[in-house]
C-alpha cells in the first residue's frame, strides 16, 4: 500500500516537473533598429524574464537610432538577479551585408545548385572588419573573420570574385531576378496543389 502511494506521488510530481517552464536569464534574439514593439515575439520573451518591456523597447530604439530602421540586429540580454539587465547590440548578421553587398532581397534557395549573387574580396574584407568590432570576433585574427564571412558567403549561395564590374553584373542581376519570380511561382503552384490534396481549400 506505501508504495502503491510513494509511486502516485513520484507519478505527480513528474506531471509537474513536466508542466514547469524553466526561462533562462539569457536572451539571444533578433531585433529591427528602432523597431522593438511589445508584441510578439519580442514582447512575452521579455515578460517571461521580468524585463520591463516599454523601458526596454525604449532603450533599445533610442540605441539604434542612429541605424537604418528596419535592420536585423542580434541582441544578447542578461537579466540579473535583481531584474536588471544588460543589453549588447551587435552588429547585422554576416548574411544581412552580404545581400546587401551583393544587391540581392535573399540567399539561394538551393545553395550549391544555383548562384544567388556575387561578393568581391573586397567586400569580404569590409564586411569583416564591420563584424570585428562584435564581442565574439575582437580576439579573433581578421584573417579568420574572412574566412568565417566566406563561409557564410557559400552557404548562401554568393559567388565570391576577385572584382566585380558592374557591367558584367547587371545583366546577371537582371537573370536572377527572372530565376527568383519563376522559383516564387513554382512554391506557389506547389502550395496549392498541396492544399488541393489535403483537401484543405477554404471556398
Amino acid at each position: 500500500m506505501a508504495a502503491r502511494k510513494v509511486g502516485k506521488f513520484a507519478k505527480g510530481m513528474k506531471k509537474m516537473g513536466e508542466k514547469t517552464t524553466v526561462v533562462s536569464a539569457f536572451l539571444e534574439t533578433y531585433i529591427p533598429a528602432g523597431r522593438a514593439m511589445p508584441a510578439p515575439p519580442l514582447g512575452p520573451q521579455l515578460g517571461q524574464r521580468n524585463i520591463q518591456i516599454g523601458q526596454f523597447c525604449k532603450e533599445f530604439n533610442e540605441k539604434t537610432s542612429d541605424i537604418k530602421e528596419g535592420v536585423p540586429l542580434p541582441t544578447r540580454v542578461t537579466v540579473n538577479p535583481d531584474r536588471t539587465y544588460s543589453m549588447v547590440i551587435h552588429k547585422p548578421p554576416v548574411s544581412y551585408f552580404l545581400c546587401h553587398a551583393a544587391g540581392i532581397k535573399k540567399g539561394a534557395m538551393n545553395p550549391g545548385k544555383e548562384v544567388a549573387g556575387k561578393v568581391s574580396l573586397k567586400h569580404i574584407y569590409e564586411i569583416a572588419k564591420m563584424k570585428s568590432a562584435d564581442p565574439c570576433w575582437e580576439m579573433v585574427p581578421l584573417e579568420e573573420v574572412c574566412k568565417s564571412v566566406i563561409g557564410t558567403a557559400h552557404s548562401c549561395g554568393i559567388q565570391v570574385v576577385r572584382s566585380l564590374s558592374s557591367d558584367d553584373y547587371g545583366p546577371f542581376l537582371e537573370e536572377r531576378k527572372r530565376a527568383v519570380e519563376n522559383q516564387e511561382l513554382e512554391l506557389q503552384e506547389a502550395r496549392a496543389a498541396k492544399l488541393l490534396r489535403t483537401g484543405a481549400v477554404v471556398v
